[in-house]
């Protein structure tokens, strides 16, 4: 018996099928391709499956509504609502909603840059197949990582996205924040400013270097242009020192420097460090200034996560002292900043803590994500104030999942 050659050619099956054809032709233009052609060049490969009135609707800042981009080939109209729309489904639920229509199936797809979202793109076809809703699917895929991509080169998606005038605070605040939310199958964050086109010192940052989440939330002293120049000062000086992979204690050291020798005794910001293993559920937290952050069980507040007090950033503290708390999975914390519960009306009481922790537990209850949740909790306490803020806010949430990431490197065969 003649033995096998050591090496042999396998037969596979190279031929592109519809789908990848049109993916790929895709793929193979947009990287050259200006922003203003983005919708026409989506609406041309939408059509080849039968796909008309194609509509590219991105999330306004207020988190309120979904605005139509405009372009050739596009649907325009009115903008949708988050909250009482099959648009605002998808986009809430970052999963796709059909919707029966006389002449066909109006589907809406949402865009997603990786487990942030960028809005939604909707299609109308005669009849809907699993072969048409995986390509769509895939289709927002790639249409959500050129809008991020083209957005660095253009305004465009800026100007749909924003229903009244931004201030340079604002401006420079938004220019700073990484994705408002992150999901992975071991943790998922979600964060929001308000008000949204007048914030100016509050901001937050995070980042996830292999099996650590770092995490900031930030509240610059002073209003205005002042407050966000001291807001980006911080920021930077907190990236820097993370990027350096130095401890929490060294971290709050070099930015309390950074800010002291750039700005002098007199200006200071309140802040909160934070890391997670993200295997082990070990939470540490540095807290300079800020209310203590909650922790979330079951859908209850079952605690504050107090700690010892440490001088906020650029007023020369001491080495702080580190607090850590062990989650277990599905355990959320609410980092906030004070100005959601000092807000008060001239001469009233102010919002406090006992009233937000209701507002967690109530909202917490018919949120799934923590991205709903943030979202709902926010818009859910500015109606309660009765639409007024006189001060930054921010709400950052952290939810611990004690999941594994290893079969997403696994390709099926």
């Amino acid at each position: 018996m003649k033995n096998e050659p050591e090496s042999r050619k396998i037969a596979i099956d190279r031929s592109e099928g519809f789908g990848e054809r049109l993916l790929g032709a895709l793929l193979d233009r947009a990287h050259e391709m200006p922003p203003e052609l983005i919708a026409p060049l989506v609406a041309e490969e939408v059509a080849k499956i039968g796909g008309r009135d194609i509509s590219i609707l991105l999330q306004d800042y207020d988190h309120l509504t979904l605005a139509p981009l405009s372009g050739r080939g596009l649907t325009g109209g009115a903008a949708e609502s988050i909250d009482d729309s099959p648009a605002g489904r998808a986009f809430l639920r970052a999963t796709p909603v059909e919707q029966p229509l006389a002449d066909g199936v109006r589907m809406f797809l949402p865009l997603l840059d990786g487990s942030d979202e960028v809005g939604v793109m909707a299609v109308t076809l005669e009849s809907v197949d699993d072969d048409d809703r995986r390509l769509l699917r895939r289709l927002a895929g790639l249409v959500a990582d050129a809008l991020v991509t083209k957005n660095s080169y253009t305004d465009e998606f800026v100007r749909a996205r924003r229903r009244e005038q931004m201030s340079v605070a604002a401006e420079i605040q938004w220019s700073l924040l990484p994705p408002l939310a992150m999901v992975t199958p071991q943790v998922a964050v979600a964060g929001i400013l308000e008000p949204a086109y007048d914030v100016a010192g509050d901001s937050f940052d995070y980042a996830l270097n292999n099996d650590i989440l770092h995490m900031a939330v930030i509240d610059a002293m002073g209003h205005g242009l002042n407050a966000a120049v001291l807001a980006t000062v911080a920021i930077g000086a907190y990236r820097h020192a993370r990027r350096a992979d130095i401890g929490l204690a060294e971290l709050y050291a070099f930015m309390d420097t950074s800010i002291d020798e750039q700005f002098g005794p007199d200006h200071f910001v309140t802040a909160q460090m934070m890391r997670l293993n993200i295997t082990t559920g070990h939470l540490q937290w540095v807290n300079a200034g800020h209310p203590a952050p909650l922790l979330i069980r079951d859908r209850q507040v079952i605690k504050r996560l107090e700690s010892p007090g440490t001088l906020p950033v650029g007023f020369g503290g001491a080495q702080p002292l580190i607090s850590e708390q062990a989650l277990r999975p599905g355990d959320r914390v609410l980092f906030f900043t004070d100005g959601l519960i000092e807000e008060h009306k001239t001469g009233g009481e102010q919002f406090g803590e006992e009233r937000l922790i209701d507002f967690v537990e109530t909202t917490g209850r018919v949120s799934q994500s923590v991205r709903e949740m943030v979202r709902a909790l926010s818009h859910a306490l500015m109606r309660e104030r009765g639409g007024v803020t006189t001060d930054d806010a921010t709400l950052f949430l952290v939810e611990w999942r004690a999941g594994t990431v290893d079969h997403l490197a696994i390709t099926e065969t």
